[in-house]
């Protein structure tokens, strides 16, 4: 009785369904297609918002990597420590992280941000950005929960106070999603690289308003963002967080991802950080990872640093196997990067696995660069991953260094 008759499609309906799919919408998503006014005559109401209420954005990791949010009302005495905030939940059928008959996915808050995107008069509560890992309701981390393991790998090392510096580039495309800022529609840009690193002009950089929004943004809500510059591909973008602390530093690099998906939608551009996001002889795209312990920044902390990348040589395949999605597209042994075929470090070398920096050969202490992550690697996995790695006491072979 509830059967309804459904027309078969003609072939010209087909052709006309073809034709409406495979047009480019506009920028509906973003901010910046919408009517400012209108927008503002809203927003401007947050001033007049009760005191004793502000607006929590819970932010959790999907399945496949990505960042997901919902927003909550709360009081703003239970805003200013994550002890005090309460756990959350969502349809985790809906993320592919709970089945559709028991889909109930628990968020426990982690680390408290300021809300770049609600901000407030000076004086009042802030609202806030909530990073949290997700766990069944009988309190299980879920195995998506990468950052419960890397908590893991750090839990009893307060004392090495292991500093990260996550260098995290990123390429900036329109709706097509094909064709990256710079580049002309269907083809190449005319020049090859070289002219687009840290470059300025309107022929060379291309994105500044989104990577000038994104830092400011980074930095109002209290992210260790160090610094930013374009990269050798037209399009692409970096930026840097750290130093940061132990499983902090992957809280933040995972919220300054959302911030740049966040500041993105607005401008109506779509962000990726897939390591080899143009083929052919374009660089690709990583997330360098800068590591030092205490002993590596003390005296004789060279000898420290050695015996780190001897370990990370001896469990290469291991790292390279959790080092982000599509790698192997970018670690060819061109375009700034090693072969994943082969583990090797150096002095300066930056078509090594592991590099060196001059001051800190020099001095004799300091840190190393982890050239291998991918830019799509899940900054818990990778931090986590090296910590547990450089604090196994094992003995390796040495390595020598490569020259060239």
């Amino acid at each position: 009785m509830f059967a309804k008759k459904i027309k078969t499609p003609t072939a010209s309906d087909k052709l006309v369904g073809l034709e409406r799919a495979t047009e480019i919408l506009p920028a509906t998503s973003g901010a910046s297609a919408f009517d400012a006014n209108i927008i503002s005559k809203f927003t401007s109401l947050r001033e007049l918002l009760p005191e004793d209420l502000i607006l929590a954005e819970y932010v959790w990791v999907d399945a496949a990597g990505n960042c997901r949010s919902k927003t909550r009302t709360l009081q703003a005495k239970q805003s200013t420590k994550v002890e005090t905030l309460p756990k959350w939940n969502f349809d985790g059928s809906s993320t592919d992280q709970a089945p559709g008959n028991d889909s109930e996915v628990i968020m426990y808050p982690q680390r408290i941000f300021k809300d770049p995107f609600r901000p407030v008069a000076p004086g009042k509560p802030p609202n806030i950005l909530v990073m949290c890992d997700t766990y069944t309701p009988a309190g299980e981390p879920l195995p998506t929960n990468a950052r419960y393991v890397a908590a893991q790998a750090f839990e009893g090392h307060d004392d090495e106070v292991i500093w990260y510096g996550m260098e995290q580039e990123y390429t900036l495309f329109n709706l097509d999603e094909k064709t990256p800022l710079g580049w002309p529609k269907g083809g190449e840009p005319i020049r090859s690289q070289g002219p687009y690193y840290c470059s300025v002009g309107a022929e060379n950089n291309f994105g500044r308003p989104i990577v000038e929004a994104h830092y400011i943004a980074c930095l109002y809500a209290g992210i260790d963002i160090s610094g930013c510059n374009g990269e050798v591909m037209p399009g692409q973008q970096e930026y840097q967080v750290g130093p940061s602390v132990g499983i902090d530093a992957g809280d933040q690099m995972m919220m300054s991802r959302y911030i740049l998906y966040r500041v993105c939608e607005d401008f109506g551009v779509i962000v990726s950080v897939h390591p080899k996001p143009i083929k052919g002889d374009w660089n690709g795209a990583g997330m360098h990872t800068n590591v030092s312990t205490k002993a590596m920044r003390e005296e004789g902390g060279l000898e420290v640093i050695k015996k780190a990348i001897y370990k990370l040589g001896a469990k290469h395949e291991e790292h390279i196997k959790v080092y982000g999605t599509g790698n192997e597209l970018r670690l060819t042994g061109k375009h700034e990067t090693a072969s994943m075929e082969n583990f090797s470090w150096g002095i300066a070398n930056r078509g090594a696995s592991i590099r060196v920096g001059h001051d800190t050969f020099t001095d004799g202490k300091g840190y190393f660069e982890d050239r291998r992550p991918a830019s799509n690697v899940c900054p818990y996995t990778v931090t986590g991953k090296i910590m547990k790695t450089i604090m196994e006491n094992i003995d390796v072979p040495e390595i020598e260094p490569k020259m060239n």
